[in-house]
């Protein structure tokens, strides 16, 4: 892993995003996980990009391959900043899929429902 410095967020993987990352090429596992921490320490579109107003992707290329994990924010925390990684793509083309970002609306909505359900059920 990289130097470990300031953190600006701290990132957490969906179910999903660990399987994707079990079925790829290990060493390309390596990397992105390399990106992710480094990304959490700077502030590179090259590694961390926004696609939407809610939806950012982890990007890392690897033997010629995009792979990228879209993601989103979860800034309610008190002490930690969370981004929250939903799934992973191997991309073909330069542009993100729609299908993939509405896929990572769903979960980012779905997420804030049951986190807002559970703070309620806790009052």
């Amino acid at each position: 892993m990289a130097v470990h410095g300031q953190r600006y967020f701290r990132t957490l993987f969906f179910e999903e995003v660990r399987i994707f990352m079990k079925a790829i090429d290990s060493k390309a596992a390596d990397k992105i996980l390399w990106n992710i921490d480094l990304a959490e320490q700077t502030n590179d579109p090259r590694l961390f990009k926004k696609l939407t107003d809610d939806i950012w992707e982890f990007r890392t290329k690897y033997q010629n391959l995009q792979y990228r994990l879209l993601a989103f924010w979860d800034k309610s925390g008190a002490e930690d900043t969370l981004v929250l990684a939903t799934h992973g793509i191997i991309k073909k083309t330069d542009k993100m899929p729609s299908k993939e970002i509405e896929k990572a609306k769903a979960i980012r909505k779905h997420y804030f429902i049951k986190k807002k359900n559970d703070y309620d059920s806790k009052k």
